[in-house]
């Protein structure tokens, strides 16, 4: 299974002020264009804090309607 990632994909981590999800968030942005995807994180306890410049938000759905995450 191939996952497509381009210039116009919008990136949630679901998790990501957790360790696993800080982990492959820092590893993902890091990699080719990687920095420009990663537009929102979940963290229902969370909301309104940011990691590394990432804003939070308590839902996918919110993340979704704020940002337009597609991925």
């Amino acid at each position: 299974m191939s996952i497509l990632i381009d210039k116009n994909t919008r990136v949630v981590t679901q998790g990501i002020t957790g360790k696993t999800g800080q982990f492959h968030t820092r590893m993902c942005k890091e990699y080719a264009n990687g920095a420009n995807c990663f537009v929102a994180g979940v963290n229902p306890k969370k909301p309104g804090e940011s990691f590394e410049g990432i804003p939070i938000f308590a839902s996918v759905k919110e993340a979704k309607r704020q940002t337009g995450v597609n991925a």
